[in-house]
Formats: C-alpha cells, sequence, structure tokens
C-alpha cells in the first residue's frame, strides 16, 4: 500500500490564514471530484471561515469524558473506515485529551498516512520543536504545543502562508481573529510588531532551508550536476595574496544586481598543511566578506582547479570571480595556471570573472625562509653526534666488530647522519656524511689504511652512502624547519585572530592589549609612548609591566607607530621574524588609543551640546512658560486690590480661582524643572523595595479627572522591585500626557500583564497619535509634539518619566494604538530579578 502524501500549511503566525486556505484548497479539490472530507476543523468562531466549510463533508467527532467534562477530538477509526482520498486535520500541533487513540494530533495524521490517505493540515512556526527556545525569547510565551520538526521536513509540499505584521494587527484590531473583550490583550503582548516580524523572518528562513534541501535532494536523485541558476551564487577564489580584498568587493557588486545574491569566499590549501600564504591577510578577507555579508570556507585539496569547481558546484554557484594570474610570462611554460584552467573546465554553466588587479604578472614572489632555531645546546649535540659519532662508531668496528662488512657498515654511519640533522639541522648532518665517507673510506675500503679506493663498486657505495646521506639529512632538516614554522604560523594566526576579533568586538581596553602583547613575547614591561612633535619629550599614553621605559631608545625592542607614537619593550631582544606580529600589535594599540580618546571627546561634546540646548530651552521655557502663569497672577491679584470696581462674589471667586490655577501650574512646571536637573547631576537615588503595582497606580491617578481612566490591573500581578515615590511620578506624568491629548468621552486605558521576568503597564489613548520618527524625540526635554494644549507645559513630563524609569531599573517607550492613538508601554523588573537597596538614601535623592 502506498503512503499517502502530506501537504502543511505553514503560518508564520496565528490568524494569518492557515485554516482558510486549507479550506479552499478543499473546495477546489471538491469541485475537480476529488473525495475530501474534513477531520477536524476548529474555525475558533471567525465567519469567514465558519463559511469555508459550508459544501464540505465532516466526520463526526469523538466525544470523550476527562475530569467531568465532554471533549471532542478527530475520530481516527471513523476516518480510516470512511477511507477518503483527502482527510483536512487542523493544527498538527495539538495535543490530544488523554484516552484519545494517540497522545499528539501529528500521531494521528502519521496513521492516516501510513493508511494511504493524503492529508492537509495547518501549523504555526512558533510550534516547531526546535524553535521553541527562539520564540520564547521572542514572544515571553513558552509553547506548551510543539510537533518534531522531523515531521514536517517530511512533508510532501510545504505552503507558506504569511501577512505583514501591519495587515495582521487590523485584522486583529477589526475583529476578524479575536473576540473583542480580547483584542487589545492579544495587541499588547503576543501580537507587537516587533513579535510578529521575528516570527515572520524565523518562517521565511525556514522555509527558504527547506526549498534548498528539496532542490539539492532532487538534483542528487537525477545525477545533476550542471548549475541551476535560481539565484545568484558567486564562489571568490582566494590565494591569501592582496588580490583578494579586490576579487571580494568585485563579487559583492556582482551580488547586489541580482535579488538574493550570495557571496562565497574560499581558500583552497594543500592537504599537507604548508602555504606561503599570509594568515594575516586571509583573516582580514574573512573579516571583509563577513562584513559584506558573504561566508568563508576553507577547502583542502591539492588540484586547485579542480577543488574549486567541485565546490562551485557542489554549492550550486552560478559565477565564479578569479583574479589574474600573478605569473610572469615566462612561468607560462610550466603551465596554464589556475585562472586559465578553471575557465576553460567551468562548462557552460558556470560564468567566470577574470579580475585585473596590481599583482598581476608581477610574480608570486618567493616565501620568507625561517630558520629552525633549534638553540646552542641542541646545535652542540647535533655537531657532536655528526662528527664525533663516527670517530666512536669507527673505533668500535675495528676493534670489536671488524667481520660485519661494508654495506652494514655503511647503515650504521648513516644512522648517525640522521640523528645529526634531527638534532643540529643540516650543516650537521652535512659534516657527518664527509667524516662518514672519509671513515669508512680510510678503514674499511680495501686498501684499508689509504683515501683510494681499488674495487669500483666500492666506490659506488661511497658514492651512494653520501648521496643518500645528504639527501636524508636535507629531507628530516625541511621536515624539522617546517615543523616548526607550521607551529609558529599556528601561533601567528591565533595571535592576529585575537586582535582580529578585538577589533569587530569593539574592545577598547588598551591596558588588556598591552597585557597580552607582553604575555606573548614573555616581556617583563610594555609600554605606549607619543609625543606632539620631534622636538617635544616623549610621554606614557599606557603601559604596563615593571619599570616601563620612558623612551624608546631605552628600550630592549621599540616599534614605531607613525611618527610620533612608538611601542617600547623591555625584557629581551626579539628576533627579526617577530617583529611582523610585534607591528600588528602596534598597529591595534593605536587603534584602541584613539577608539579611546574619540569615545571621550564624543562623551564630552554630547554633554556640552546636551547643556547648551537644555539652557536654551530653559531660557524659553522662563521666559514664556513661567511668565504667562504669573501675568495671570499678577492681573488677578490686582483686580482684587483695585479699589475702583466694586467686584461681586462670583467674581472674586472666578480671580481666585484663577490665582490658585496659575499657581498650580507654576508648581508643576517648577517641580518638573527641579526633578529634570536632579537627573541631569545623577543625584536621584532610588530606595528599590517590593511594591504591588495595584497599590501605587491608583495612588498616581489623582491629579487626572474622576472618569477619565478605565484602570485595569490584576491582583494576581508579581511584585515589581521599584522605588514607590519615582513609580508614582512617572505613571502621574504618562497618564497626565494621555488624558491631555485623549479626546473627549474617550477616557484613557491603564492595563498591566505579566510576561516572564518583566511587568509591563500600558497607558492607551486615542489621541492624534505620534508619528515614528518623534516617538523618541517626545521623550526629550522641552519637546512638544505638534499643536500642543494651550498650557501644556514646557514639555518636560514625559522626560522626566523616562530618566525616574531608567533610574529604577524599566524602560518606557512608545507605540501605536490600534485603530488611532498612542500608547505608552512602562517595562519593570519583578522583585526576583532585581537586588534590593537597604539604608537611608541621601539628603539629595527623590523620592
Amino acid at each position: 500500500m502506498r503512503r499517502g502524501k502530506l501537504r502543511i500549511y505553514l503560518g508564520s503566525a496565528p490568524g494569518v490564514g492557515k485554516t482558510y486556505a486549507m479550506l479552499s484548497e478543499a473546495h477546489r479539490r471538491t469541485e475537480r471530484g476529488t473525495d475530501c472530507v474534513v477531520g477536524f476543523v476548529e474555525h475558533h468562531h471567525r465567519p469567514r471561515t465558519e463559511v469555508m466549510l459550508h459544501g464540505l463533508e465532516t466526520i463526526p467527532r469523538r466525544e470523550i469524558e476527562y475530569r467531568d467534562t465532554i471533549f471532542t477530538e478527530m475520530d481516527v477509526d471513523a476516518a480510516l473506515a470512511r477511507r477518503p482520498a483527502v482527510v483536512l486535520v487542523d493544527e498538527l500541533a495539538h495535543t490530544n485529551i488523554p484516552g484519545s487513540r494517540n497522545a499528539k494530533r501529528w500521531q494521528d495524521v502519521e496513521e492516516l498516512l501510513q493508511a494511504g490517505i493524503d492529508v492537509v493540515t495547518t501549523v504555526n512556526i512558533q510550534h516547531l520543536e526546535s524553535l521553541g527556545d527562539v520564540v520564547e525569547t521572542i514572544t515571553g510565551v513558552r509553547q506548551r504545543e510543539t510537533v518534531p520538526d522531523e515531521v514536517v521536513r517530511r512533508a510532501d509540499q510545504i505552503e507558506l502562508v504569511d501577512m505583514s505584521p501591519q495587515a495582521l494587527r487590523r485584522r486583529m484590531a477589526h475583529g476578524n481573529i479575536y473576540k473583542p473583550d480580547k483584542v487589545d490583550a492579544a495587541l499588547s503582548n503576543y501580537f507587537r510588531p516587533g513579535n510578529l516580524t521575528a516570527l515572520r523572518e524565523l518562517a521565511l528562513l525556514w522555509v527558504a532551508d527547506r526549498v534548498d534541501e528539496y532542490l539539492q535532494e532532487y538534483r542528487g536523485e537525477h545525477n545533476i550536476r550542471s548549475t541551476w541558476q535560481a539565484r545568484e551564487r558567486i564562489v571568490v577564489g582566494l590565494t591569501g595574496g592582496p588580490e583578494g580584498r579586490t576579487l571580494i568587493r568585485r563579487a559583492a557588486r556582482l551580488a547586489e544586481k541580482g535579488a538574493g545574491g550570495e557571496v562565497l569566499a574560499v581558500y583552497i590549501a594543500a592537504s599537507d598543511g604548508l602555504s606561503s600564504a599570509s594568515t594575516k591577510e586571509l583573516a582580514v578577507q574573512r573579516a571583509l566578506v563577513e562584513d559584506l555579508g558573504g561566508t568563508f570556507h576553507h577547502v583542502i585539496g591539492d588540484d586547485v582547479p579542480h577543488a574549486l569547481l567541485e565546490f562551485a558546484r557542489g554549492v550550486n554557484a552560478t559565477q565564479i570571480v578569479l583574479g589574474v594570474s600573478r605569473r610572469k610570462p615566462w612561468q607560462y611554460v610550466f603551465g596554464r595556471g589556475v585562472s586559465a584552467t578553471v575557465a576553460v573546465e567551468s562548462g557552460p554553466d558556470l560564468d567566470v570573472h577574470m579580475v585585473t588587479h596590481d599583482a598581476a604578472a608581477k610574480g608570486r614572489g618567493l616565501p620568507v625562509a625561517r630558520g629552525a632555531r633549534l638553540g646552542r645546546s641542541r646545535i652542540i649535540w647535533g655537531w657532536l653526534t655528526g662528527i664525533v659519532g663516527p670517530a666512536l662508531l669507527t673505533l668500535l668496528l675495528s676493534q670489536v666488530l671488524p667481520e660485519l662488512g661494508l654495506a652494514n657498515d655503511m647503515l650504521l654511519f648513516l644512522t648517525f647522519t640522521v640523528a645529526a640533522a634531527m638534532l643540529g639541522g643540516l650543516l650537521p648532518a652535512l659534516a657527518s656524511a664527509a667524516v662518514g665517507s672519509l671513515l669508512l673510506n680510510y678503514f674499511f675500503t680495501p686498501p684499508l689504511y689509504q683515501l683510494t679506493i681499488s674495487d669500483p663498486r666500492n666506490i659506488v657505495a661511497i658514492s651512494i652512502f653520501v648521496g643518500v646521506a645528504v639527501s636524508v639529512a636535507s629531507v628530516v632538516d625541511l621536515a624539522a624547519r617546517r615543523t616548526h614554522q607550521a607551529a609558529r604560523l599556528r601561533a601567528e594566526s591565533e595571535i592576529l585572530s585575537f586582535l582580529a576579533g578585538s577589533i569587530l568586538r569593539g574592545e577598547n581596553s588598551l591596558d588588556a592589549l598591552l597585557d597580552r602583547l607582553r604575555e606573548t613575547f614573555s616581556m617583563q614591561s610594555v609600554a605606549l609612548l607619543e609625543r606632539t612633535s620631534e622636538v617635544e619629550p616623549w610621554t606614557t599614553a599606557a603601559s604596563v609591566g615593571t619599570h616601563p621605559v620612558g623612551r624608546p631608545e631605552d628600550a630592549d625592542v621599540d616599534m614605531p607607530i607613525g611618527e610620533n607614537m612608538a611601542l617600547a619593550l623591555s625584557g629581551r631582544v626579539l628576533p627579526a621574524e617577530d617583529r611582523r606580529v610585534l607591528g600588528a600589535f602596534a598597529a591595534q594599540a593605536a587603534v584602541v588609543l584613539d577608539r579611546q580618546r574619540l569615545v571621550d571627546e564624543a562623551g564630552k561634546a554630547r554633554e556640552l551640546a546636551e547643556g547648551n540646548r537644555i539652557r536654551t530651552a530653559l531660557l524659553a521655557a522662563v521666559s514664556h512658560d513661567l511668565r504667562t502663569p504669573l501675568a495671570g497672577i499678577k492681573a488677578s491679584v490686582s483686580s482684587l486690590r483695585s479699589d475702583d470696581v466694586e467686584w461681586s462674589e462670583e467674581d472674586k471667586a472666578e480671580l481666585l480661582e484663577g490665582i490658585e490655577e496659575g499657581a498650580d501650574r507654576l508648581a508643576a512646571l517648577i517641580g518638573n524643572l527641579l526633578d529634570m536637573s536632579r537627573l541631569n547631576t545623577g543625584v536621584v537615588v532610588p530606595l528599590i523595595r517590593e511594591t504591588d503595582l495595584d497599590e501605587v497606580v491608583p495612588m498616581a491617578l489623582g491629579g487626572v479627572p474622576d472618569g477619565s481612566v478605565d484602570l485595569d490591573i490584576p491582583e494576581t500581578l508579581p511584585m515589581v522591585a521599584v522605588d514607590r515615590g519615582l513609580l508614582e511620578r512617572v505613571v502621574a506624568n504618562v497618564v497626565e500626557n494621555a488624558v491631555k491629548y485623549s479626546p473627549d468621552g474617550q477616557p484613557v486605558n491603564v492595563s498591566a500583564s505579566y510576561l516572564l521576568d518583566r511587568v509591563e503597564l500600558r497607558v492607551v489613548d486615542r489621541g492624534p497619535g505620534v508619528p515614528d520618527e518623534a516617538k523618541d524625540r517626545i521623550f526629550e526635554p522641552f519637546q512638544r509634539h505638534g499643536d500642543a494644549p494651550r498650557g501644556a507645559g514646557v514639555g518636560l513630563g514625559l522626560a522626566v518619566a523616562r530618566g525616574f524609569t531608567e533610574a529604577i531599573g524599566g524602560t518606557l517607550t512608545a507605540e501605536d494604538t490600534p485603530g488611532g492613538g498612542l500608547t505608552m508601554v512602562l517595562t519593570l523588573p519583578t522583585a526576583g530579578d532585581t537586588p534590593q537597596i537597604s539604608g537611608e538614601l541621601p539628603a539629595s535623592a527623590v523620592t
């Protein structure tokens, strides 16, 4: 029996229309004559979805009693007995009621598929098991019902059902997804624009990966080696030379010309691990390609053109970018080179771009030779083994083992030559070969004790001995030097990788960098020196270690950095080959020093600019907003004291009311000015205590008219760790601002909810709202958006509210209210996650 086919409608979020799309597919199949039935579909009382069920046969559900309540689940037995061609099964990740045939609905679907029945089902991206932790981080909600990724991967068809966050929120606000009483809570929590955007990206990336898997699987099954240009994949062949940067940038420009272009940089290394490529340059090129959005790959292969083409075809690349060969013209007699070979063998499915560069046709150059740096004692032992060893061996063979034979004698002498090469390098080994050949000739080759050889065969034997000894000594010495070279290059690459990583991570600790330098080269001290000009004395910008020097001339090693900066190291003299890594450290130290100074200067400049702006705004406020209520108070008092007019009791009451209102406005303005000054001077010290939100918020509403606020603070909320006084001021300022802009008859909604380790208080108004570009600006001092109501103050209420919020460890942000208006979101830490502050507060603290 054939296995049924599985089609899955994968939704990026709840409410995007998965079930509607599934039912539409069912109607299309039914019209074509396919036997299609509904196994289980949950319409959630959505009118449009419910209408789509009309005209489709539905298998009756199975009723299950659990804890004195009747639940309904899909009747798998009835579906198997009915044996339709296609069954619709909604909510693949659903957990069945205990007592059902299977624990999970995807297991029910598996039974139907095994019976040869096709299944069309739905699931949301957040229900995939592998994405549970990611979804919880984004939304703050842990998905209890999940489906294994492999179940979804095995589907014959996966269709993404997607919708923009804005459109989905509009559907929600119109009541097309949830009931009206649940809309505000849903929009404020799970269905935020950021949450929906992140879930949408997860869904798109997951489906894109599956598309790539299906494509590779199909190509493999049909043995397709040619490139299918589904999207531009550009492979850049790197050699470790300086031209690699030009090639990467050129490939990035090519990728930008097509939608979805991808750059893959690849370096082909020999299988023996030895190469003359610059590890520093490769590290720089790796960082460059990653900055441009590409990926870097390291491939092992002795045949570079073949390995490059295999990699390109393996990743389904469409283009290869190579640099023009650095060979000189006469070098082409040894072969046509990598670039030309790749261009010839690429075939019609791969475009090869040959990019010119500054190093073209200038030769590769020779790698810098590095000595083995074996040490004096090891070299001495090598010379002793190569010279004294053969002499002692001659004495032993002539006195104790005279009949051993010339062939065996040669092998014993060759042993000392190899030992000399391993201990002291090439020169002791060559000397040992020369001494050994003379001793063999004089003591063991007839005529004995003469430097002549009578038998021509012995001449051949001695010659072969010398050749083998020299060859073996050369190979052993080369292997020793290569091993040392590889170890050294590995150490250098680790150091350069550390430096490159510190740049990418934005690390700015100069002392840590100098300390790492001191440890790397085993120095006593390291100092970064600078001067303003050549005639000025040196000053120490930073130093580590004991007794750092004050001048480059006094250091054991100095590395100039430009004209007026130098790195001075004390402890020992470094060999010349170490100066390359030292130069990288020096350049990084200069960059870190400049970065520190730029950051400090930028901070000072921001402080000065902010101070100037606040002073200017304060002068404007004092000259206008403070004078207005003062003028009103002055006019009312002068009128009351006037003897020329006989005021009635109503007139006096009206004038006194104007005086009181003006005084209240002055008090509020001056209070906000004082609060802002305390925030700017950093004297706000919060007293953090466990607090119930439902005790603080009602007290903060004393300054707003009755009936202007709808309050919804659940008693089940966890306690928050805040300063009660500061929190009360924050809520009062935010609510008063919302009431000020809210239309008449539209009360402000103040509600609270709990997500993971934070509590959110949302203040929702139905006023004119604020554009996205102005949402951050409204929290700046002396800012009033648009046409603020007359007498609205100097624009400090929200600035003070945000300042106090940050002082107690929370955040205050602005969002659009669905349907129009502005929502202020106050996020506070729960009591279990914030340390409490005990003790007396300073006298300058604001509480």
